[in-house]
């Protein structure tokens, strides 16, 4: 395993977003073919498939992605308790327990004035030490809104629907705030 500095292979979007996609359609598609539990079989697809994104990955650019390899640990862990307890409610728990982790280290981290993401991200981005400051609270504020935004989801919505909203709502939160990022890191970045 590496770091993210090596050029993406272009296939990385697919080994991302592929088994999302899997999960999804593997959801809605299933009822189709008489299953009662369809995401108890989209989970399966979404371990399996990621779990084969992550060995395609490795075997093409010889190095995982370090935020690849962890998620692919998360859903293998909460997808495996899905699975094995038959409980949808492993699954739909990930999102909030992991993206609360990850705001409650970046947030304590920038309390602490440690600034993590430059610690983490430092190879592949070069920013004053103000920009990782914003960069950080924006990335919290990011990962504390999924979390709380998929706790909602999960309580008040059809399985259907957090399905749903899994795939496009969390995806559409992370490129709202991806957005947000790209002026301060153009404000910030230290030319070479």
């Amino acid at each position: 395993m590496q770091d993210d500095t090596q050029k993406p292979h272009k296939y990385r979007a697919l080994f991302e977003y592929g088994p999302l996609l899997l999960f999804f359609v593997t959801n809605f598609g299933a009822p189709r073919f008489g299953v009662e539990k369809p995401l108890i079989i989209a989970t399966s697809v979404l371990v399996i498939a990621t779990a084969l994104a992550v060995l395609a990955s490795w075997i093409l650019e010889k190095r995982v992605p370090m935020l690849t390899l962890l998620g692919g640990v998360a859903v293998a862990f909460f997808g495996g308790l899905t699975i094995f307890f038959d409980d949808p409610i492993f699954i739909k728990v990930k999102p909030t327990i992991i993206s609360g982790l990850f705001a409650l280290f970046l947030g304590l981290g920038q309390l602490i004035g440690k600034m993590p993401l430059k610690m983490i991200l430092s190879s592949q981005l070069q920013l004053t030490d103000k920009g990782w400051v914003q960069i950080g609270w924006i990335w919290t504020a990011m990962f504390a809104s999924t979390a709380l935004a998929n706790e909602i989801a999960w309580r008040l919505l059809s399985t259907d629907g957090w399905v749903t909203f899994k795939v496009f709502g969390l995806t559409g939160i992370s490129i709202v705030f991806a957005v947000l990022s790209v002026p301060v890191m153009t404000r910030h970045q230290i030319q070479k």
